[in-house]
């Protein structure tokens, strides 16, 4: 017995190290396994390898068939059915050379373009939406016909960003970008986690889409909407700065949250509010429906909880998070410093967070006198417009430092141009989309100021998910120079979802073009960004929203603009040759 004790420890002695050695194999092995399953599942979502702009081709939608029924924008599995969402590529789109704002005896026969000046893109409106909050307004687009309120892309708007990233990296390789800009709106409720999601796939982290509890509507990795995966990230090469929108600060893009709505949003009973847009006024503080969230254990994003107050028993509910807190103005500029790409604050200092002031500047290339100007257009917290908070306003701080701003371009000789979330000059004063009458000033007599600059060039905006192109002409057709051009880029939530680059150049006659090109992402044949155009296409057919510029909603255009003496001179000096 004590033998084969002491040959059973002498063996154990002796195979010590082996069994060691195994069981380290095993662990080393396991873990190795569950990094390849973790990175499998993080991996990030390819492209199309063929990436263009719509000056080589562009995306069409495919007439509905005349035989289908009429399906609702939640009837996503009848959308393939029925040839909801179809869509092929369509011919490229030309330059349309505009001379507007030229004289009108000029004449461009034997104008050549002699030197690039700057090369730049921009994206807005891309409505990050937390699809499963308790506190969006699906409601509104579920019965009312409003396609902000609810659109089946609502469930891909990570992926279809992610994509759209990616196609501006690989543009980048082709033509490198001075920088990128966002014009505002990235997300749509002013909550937290979409402006993390939004930050972190600019940033190429992981991405978790999903909200309150863990959900796989499909079993296994990579294959619906709530999947995790890793974002490719924008280029760092390539700095990218941002403009203040006012879904980005208000709650629905049109108020600050009261008490109520903050709770609602961090909340798990579904909101209840009744139809803000009517006459009664009584905005947030109206009740009578519940407003429904997405079922995110569902394959197509299922409706619940939406309709009339008397139709339920007792509240809806969803599982609550507290990521969907309610950022206010200083908050949301704070969380621009937690970035891993270029630069830290995305053009913010740490003044704008202590004050909530969302304007500042930036020059993207130290030798070239080009000066942008990133301005908040949007209505202050505390000067309502009746009962909505979503159109332009300047007050007084905000427009004298813009004075000052231009004086200064002007007086050191630097090219302007303004960047904002919401356009001049192109709706009427009060609509939902336009400028409001309790501005400090309007409008017009903001673009009649705007014309005292002559080296303001440009100004772009979003807003009104328009790919548009407005000429704001001199009023001295003496001095043509004073004119400028306000271009606006498209949603990249809603059909065409679509980003805009732009390239300034030198011709030989001192004048400058501005290209300005849609870009369609590049995405690949059965992905989920893929997904989202097919659903964004079905929501455009289905909310019959009439845009212009079918049947691609894109318009390439090159834009002169005539120089002063001065800045001819001066702009002889600069730019990369072209041809040479």
């Amino acid at each position: 017995m004590k033998k084969n004790t002491h040959h059973s420890k002498h063996s154990f002695q002796k195979n010590f190290p082996t069994k060691l050695y195994a069981g380290i194999i095993v662990l080393i092995v396991a873990g190795f396994i569950g990094w390849i399953f973790r990175n499998n599942q993080l991996k990030g979502y390819p492209i199309d390898s063929k990436v263009s702009t719509t000056l080589n081709r562009t995306v069409i939608p495919i007439s509905v068939p005349s035989n289908s029924p009429k399906l609702n924008p939640y009837d996503i599995s009848k959308f393939s059915q029925y040839g909801y969402g179809v869509w092929l590529h369509g011919p490229g789109l030309t330059y349309q050379k505009r001379l507007d704002l030229m004289p009108s005896a000029y004449n461009d026969t034997s104008v050549t373009q002699t030197a690039k000046l700057l090369n730049f893109f921009t994206m807005t409106d891309i409505h990050l939406t937390d699809k499963e909050s308790p506190a969006e307004m699906v409601y509104y687009g579920y019965k009312w016909g409003i396609i902000s309120g609810y659109s089946p892309a609502m469930l891909y708007t990570t992926q279809i960003l992610d994509a759209a990233i990616q196609t501006m990296n690989a543009l980048h390789k082709q033509n490198p970008f001075n920088f990128g800009i966002s014009l505002g709106d990235d997300i749509n409720s002013g909550q937290y986690n979409e402006l993390r999601w939004f930050i972190d796939v600019l940033d190429g982290k992981n991405i978790n889409p999903d909200s309150g509890i863990k959900d796989d509507p499909i079993p296994g990795p990579h294959n619906d909407y709530q999947d995790e995966y890793k974002a490719v990230g924008l280029d760092k090469t390539i700095p990218w700065y941002q403009t203040l929108g006012n879904h980005d600060h208000f709650w629905a893009g049109m108020f600050p949250p009261d008490a109520y709505i903050k709770n609602a949003i961090t909340g798990n009973e579904l909101l209840n509010i009744g139809n803000v847009l009517t006459a009664d006024h009584l905005g947030v503080k109206a009740r009578g429906f519940y407003m429904g969230a997405i079922d995110g254990s569902t394959p197509n994003g299922d409706i619940i909880g939406a309709g009339p107050v008397a139709d339920f028993k007792t509240p809806p509910t969803v599982p609550a998070d507290p990521n969907r807190r309610f950022l206010s103005r200083n908050d949301w500029i704070s969380e621009f410093f937690n970035t891993s790409s270029n630069p830290k604050g995305h053009g913010f200092s740490q003044a704008n967070i202590s004050t909530g002031f969302a304007n500042y500047t930036f020059e993207p290339e130290s030798n070239l006198p080009i000066k942008v100007i990133v301005l908040d257009d949007t209505q202050r917290d505390d000067n309502p417009n009746g009962y909505a908070y979503g159109r332009g306003a300047l007050d007084q701080e905000r427009y004298d430092w813009l004075v000052k701003e231009l004086d200064k371009g002007q007086t050191e000789g630097k090219l302007m141009i303004i960047a904002a979330h919401i356009p001049i000059g192109v709706e009427k004063v009060d609509s939902f989309l336009g400028w409001t009458s309790i501005s400090f000033i309007s409008d017009e007599n903001l673009i009649t100021k705007l014309h005292e600059y002559p080296n303001l060039i440009l100004w772009i905006s979003g807003h009104r998910h328009l790919n548009t192109v407005t000429a704001l002409k001199s009023p001295d057709a003496a001095r043509t120079e004073l004119g400028f051009w306000e271009v606006e880029t498209a949603s990249l939530r809603e059909f065409p979802q679509q980003l805009r680059t732009f390239q300034i150049v030198r011709n030989s006659d001192n004048t400058i073009s501005i290209f300005a090109t849609d870009v369609d992402p590049a995405v690949k044949d059965g992905s989920l960004a893929a997904l989202s155009r097919s659903y964004a296409i079905a929501a455009h057919q289905i909310f019959n929203d009439t845009k212009n510029l079918m049947p691609s909603g894109s318009y390439n255009t090159e834009l002169v603009k005539q120089l002063t003496p001065e800045m001819q001179a001066k702009i002889q000096n600069y730019g990369i040759p072209i041809g040479k």
